[in-house]
């Protein structure tokens, strides 16, 4: 992978990251404010606080799962300073 290949990749996952981040959050506000007028018990605890919590840790783990599986690439930060591989000062 060349280094702007490699660059793009980065700049994509950290894109994809952020937008993920504004995705959690969202869904933060919904699910922990968003149904604090519904009088559901859940537990012995009111929706919105199961949902705030819970729900949400919940949501951000299959968020995680569908980055690395979907935008995630391993690559090689290494550069190829001393492409004949022997070790020393370049």
């Amino acid at each position: 992978m060349s280094e702007k290949e490699k660059y793009f990749q980065i700049r994509r996952e950290a894109m994809w990251t952020g937008i993920t981040l504004l995705v959690l959050i969202v869904f933060w506000l919904f699910a922990g404010f968003g149904l604090a007028g519904v009088d559901v018990k859940l537990f012995g605890l009111p929706l919105w606080a199961v949902t705030g919590t819970f729900g949400v840790w919940i949501f951000a783990m299959v968020l995680v799962k569908l980055l690395t599986s979907l935008v995630f690439k391993d690559i090689d930060l290494e550069t190829d300073a001393n492409p004949s591989g022997e070790e020393g000062q370049p």
